[in-house]
Formats: C-alpha cells, structure tokens, sequence
C-alpha cells in the first residue's frame, strides 16, 4: 500500500511540473499579445533562454542554495561555498525521502520549473527597449543566486520559517522576488519612446495580438493548478482538492472584479484588465490557497483585481513603463497575497500579519538590493538599453536579424 500511494503522489507531482513548465508559454503567448509585433522574436527568445537556464542553474547552484540544511549567521546557505550540482542522496528514490510523498528527482524538477519564473517576470515588464545581454547577464545572476537564498529563508527551512512565515506557493518566494526586480529594472531603464509625453499624458501602446494574450492567460490558469497543486507535494485528495477549488475561485473573481471596477472607473468593458485580473487572482491566492475557505479565496481575488486596477493606474502615474502590468499583478499582488494569510483563513491573526509582513519587508529589502546592484552595474558598463533607432525599428531586426510576421511585413510595403 506505502508502495502505491508513494507511486501516485510521483506521478501527480510529475503532472503538475508538467503544468508549470507549460506556464512558461503562457507566459510567452502574454508578453507578445501585449506588446508589438516588431519585437515578438526578441521576447519569445529570452522566454526559451529563461526556462534553459534557470533549470541548468538550478541543478548546478540553485537547490542545494534553496535547501542547504545549515545557514551560516542563519541567513546566508552553507552550500553557497561548497556543494556544487546534484548529488542524489542514498534514500533518495525511496518513501524514506520526503516522507514518501516524492523522489529526490521529482523534488528537484518540481521545484526547478519555479526558478525560473522570476526573470521571466522582469521580462514582461522591460519589453521592447532592454538590452538582450544585459538581460541574460542579469537573469543568470537573479535566478542563479538571488531567488534560492530569498526562498531558503522559509522553504529551506531558514530565519523566516522559524519565525512562523507562511508562503504556501510562492505570492512572495516567487511572485514578488520576480516583482520586485521589475520595479528596480524599470526604473533603471526608462519608459518606452512615446509612453509619456511632454504634456504629461500617457501614450498608449497597444499589443499586436489580443487573442494571443487571452491564450497565454488561459494557459497560465491551467498551469496554476500545478503551481498551487503540486505544492501540496503530494497527492492527497482533501488537501489537493481544497488547494484546486480556492485557486480557481480566486482567479475568477479576480477577473471580475478588475473587469467591474475597471468599466466603473474608465467606462469601457477592457479585456486586458480582466486577463491582468485572473492573473491577480492567481498570485494573490498563492501564499495561502491551502488554508483559505472557498469564500476567503472569492474575497482575495475580488481585492486583488481592483487592485490590478488601481496598481496599473499607480505605475503610470508613477512614470514607470510595464508594458505587461508585471508590477501591479506580481508585485502588488504578491505582496497582497502574503499579507491576506494574517487577515484570512486557518492562520488569520495580528501576530501572524506581524510575521508576514516581516516576511514582505525583509524579501522586499533583499531583492531591491540585489537587483538594483545588479542592474546599476549592467547599466554603467555594457548598457541596458538599446538605441532610439533599435527601439523604433524593432529589435527582432536588430538583434536577431529575423520577422515573426515577415509575410506581414512585405504586405505592409
């Protein structure tokens, strides 16, 4: 019996990585839509270098930096000075590893597909004018390093789980670790040409291809049901099941409430504010879609849309240029989520918010760091941003001398 049930919670763990890895063309499909055709080659080329290195990282350095065992000062992971790659424990294809729940193999490609979706965060939000080095400079550094000690503090069993914080899935670990380096790159890089004017209104630049946006967020929504699923990191039917229904819940109502309160403040039915809805949705039921009630997961996703709304609002104000709304549905979001386990469900409580705020701040104050250090020195040396002409010509041309459309384009002339 151990036998099969260790056989079934491998195979739903294995299903699940399969549903995240598929997020990534998700993510793919949703960065081209919203942005211009003329640079559809450029995003879809750092999607695919983002999932290939982040799992070849993410075997050499990542793992053993996310779950080390030991902490030097409590903070920094041992292994960040010695273990290098993977090294497969002598319990670790049997039900003594992990409880029985999964084998070291599955644990790693698991948690491996999660690597990478912080870069591919910050992709979304610099589209259209950042440098493709730079960027991969800074995504092999990000995903390398930066994102597997962040997440150690509490899925490695480091400072911040001791202390009682709560981040099932990832709405900090994962969302806001991506977030937080976006909100840094954007404001190093500057905004697109034509995204503010002199007169101080805000252009607008819309997206090639709406269907293909709609696609990656429906394909997001799918692949959410092995982000949050498979972190239960078994197969266990009342938790698995539970985990499912709020997520969706809060994806539905998130779409719904950034539709409502975005027809209410701007009077237009606005698509790409329900899909940023759904997405809000998702990330902010992420930290606690294992402890919410089905009505707390419908009243998180309902704030978490308007604040879709009001957070996309706030960058543009703000002068800070995200093509996608990466900021406002990662960022914004993902700390909401965090922040909702202390006002909702199982763990609600003033000493619980206490501890994940705590949580926010200390992530939050890492991340800045890192990444305005990183993206500072990239800027000062080789350069972020390409030309005005890059930029205005489109960099599928420039930097990869190729059209996705070029049918399209001889048509065009």
């Amino acid at each position: 019996m151990e036998e099969t049930i260790f056989t079934i919670n491998n195979v739903w763990m294995m299903i699940c990585t399969a549903l995240v890895f598929l997020m990534h063309l998700g993510f793919s499909l949703l960065e081209i839509g919203l942005t211009r055709q003329k640079n559809t080659i450029n995003i879809l080329f750092k999607n695919v270098f983002i999932i290939s290195i982040g799992l070849v990282l993410y075997a050499l350095v990542g793992f053993n930096l996310m779950y080390p065992g030991s902490f030097i000062g409590g903070v920094i992971p041992d292994y960040f000075f010695g273990l290098f790659g993977l090294n497969e424990p002598a319990n670790g294809l049997t039900i003594a590893y992990a409880d029985g729940h999964y084998t070291y193999w599955t644990d790693f490609l698991f948690q491996g597909m999660f690597a990478a979706t912080a870069a591919t965060i910050v992709s979304g939000a610099v589209a259209e004018r950042v440098k493709l080095g730079a960027f991969m400079i800074f995504t092999i550094i990000y995903v390398g390093v930066v994102y597997p000690i962040a997440g150690s503090w509490k899925w490695g069993a480091g400072w911040l789980d001791e202390l009682g914080f709560y981040d099932f899935a990832g709405s900090t670990l994962v969302h806001s670790v991506g977030g937080w380096a976006a909100l840094v790159a954007v404001y190093l890089l500057g905004a697109r040409i034509g995204k503010f004017k002199k007169d101080g209104s805000i252009g607008v630049i819309p997206g090639h291809n709406v269907p293909f946006a709609t696609a990656g967020v429906l394909i997001l929504w799918l692949g959410w049901f092995g982000f949050n699923g498979g972190s239960v990191l078994s197969a266990d039917p009342g938790a698995t099941s539970k985990v499912l229904v709020t997520t969706c819940m809060a994806a539905a109502a998130g779409g719904l409430s950034a539709f409502l309160v975005s027809l209410f403040k701007y009077k237009q039915y606005d698509l790409s504010m329900f899909l940023n809805g759904i997405l809000g949705g998702l990330v902010g039921i992420t930290a606690g879609a294992d402890v919410m009630s089905v009505t707390d997961s419908i009243v998180i996703g309902f704030i978490a849309g308007a604040l879709i709304v009001l957070g996309v609002a706030l960058v543009d104000k703000m002068k800070l240029d995200d093509p996608v709304g990466a900021i406002a549905v990662h960022l914004i979001n993902g700390i909401w989520g965090t922040l909702a386990v202390g006002i909702f469900g199982d763990l609600a409580g003033w000493s619980q918010f206490g501890t994940q705020l705590l949580g926010v701040v200390a992530i939050g104050a890492f991340c800045v760091i890192s990444s305005f250090g990183i993206i500072y020195t990239l800027k000062k040396t080789v350069g972020i941003r390409v030309s005005a002409e890059e930029e205005q010509e489109g960099l599928d041309i420039h930097e990869h001398g190729m059209d996705a459309y070029p049918d399209f384009r001889l048509n065009q002339h």
